[in-house]
């Protein structure tokens, strides 16, 4: 953990400032860890992002106790195969991890995508995984796992984890969450006014969760951990990372998510039907977002194409009698960062 200058707590990222001012009440009295601060009350304030409020006041309906530390983690995205490093930014939806420290060796899980399936756990460092973990919450305790035996949250965590984005819209969710994970926990258990270090995070995870579609995309993580608003991330040979401009709006572009919404069987013709589509209405590049095959691709339009290319999409998948895709404009955003 390393101290954080004053004025770099907060890096840059996809959700606007906040107000600061005292949080109301305090915090529940649970015998199982530290009190956790008040001070991010964000379930309480109303200039407060939506989504960090709900996870706040999520983690404090499902646990009875007001979070630490609220993080955001931005999804990513790959900007498509080409020659050299790889090349990786953020976008601007991201996905929230409420956490209160605990001493009691034990974890609870919850979130409102999976409310019926809370779970309690002891957070056991090796053997066998325990018996009643929910499909949804198994990788997250693996990482918790892996977090405790590299000294980060032994003694336990109540954590919440809530996304903007469903897997409906095609960009990876895992990667965010397990980024927003790892800060939240690393954040709440080490020293007050410091932040973890997204370095040894990022080596981490990707220990604990090696490349595969187990594991996920070490690039796309490295995204969410170094992402820079306007900056596409290089990623070099030896873990070596530099940044180059990737600001669609300041070229007369835009960028835009383009999800196929048809059943699983339909979703490879119609996403090829798209992409045809947009690339004949003037489209200059279009892309998978990540190396999983999937439901979207990544579109960059001239500003002044946009709406005819949408309308010319939506026009044709009506006339054949399908479900029109979906389209989102993808502000290029900033790294992970604790929500004050």
């Amino acid at each position: 953990m390393r101290p954080v200058p004053a004025d770099a707590r907060r890096s840059p990222g996809p959700a606007p400032a906040y107000a600061h001012g005292p949080a109301s009440g305090t915090a529940y009295g649970l015998a199982s860890g530290p009190a956790p601060d008040p001070a991010p009350d964000l379930a309480r304030r109303a200039t407060a992002d939506p989504l960090f409020r709900l996870a706040a006041y999520a983690l404090e309906a499902a646990h009875g106790r007001r979070p630490a530390a609220v993080w955001s983690a931005p999804h990513a995205f790959r900007l498509g195969p080409a020659p050299g490093p790889e090349r990786v930014a953020a976008a601007g939806w991201p996905v929230a991890a409420a956490a209160a420290p605990r001493e009691d060796g034990l974890v609870r899980l919850s979130s409102l995508s999976h409310p019926a399936h809370s779970c309690d756990l002891p957070l056991a460092l090796d053997g066998p995984p325990p018996d009643g973990i929910p499909d949804w919450a198994a990788r997250t305790y693996a990482l918790l796992r892996a977090l405790a035996r590299a000294g980060h949250g032994r003694g336990g965590t109540d954590l919440h984890v809530q996304g903007a984005l469903t897997p409906a819209a095609g960009l990876a969710t895992a990667e965010p969450a397990d980024c927003a994970v790892a800060l939240a926990v690393a954040g709440v258990h080490g020293p007050a006014g410091t932040e973890p270090d997204r370095a040894e995070l990022a080596a981490l995870l990707a220990e604990a969760l090696p490349p595969g579609p187990a594991g996920g995309d070490d690039g796309l993580r490295r995204a969410v951990l170094f992402a820079r608003p306007g900056r596409a991330l290089l990623l070099e040979p030896g873990g070596r990372r530099r940044y180059v401009p990737f600001d669609p709006p300041g070229s007369g572009a835009r960028l835009v998510l383009m999800a196929v919404r048809g059943a699983p069987a339909d979703r490879a013709a119609d996403l090829g039907r798209a992409v045809e589509l947009v690339r004949r209405a003037g489209a200059p590049a279009a892309w998978a977002p990540g190396r999983r095959s999937g439901r979207s691709v990544l579109v960059l339009l001239p500003e002044e194409r946009v709406a005819a290319v949408r309308a010319g999409v939506a026009a044709d998948f009506r006339g054949r009698g399908r479900p029109v895709p979906r389209f989102l404009n993808v502000p290029v955003a900033g790294a992970a960062r604790r929500e004050e």
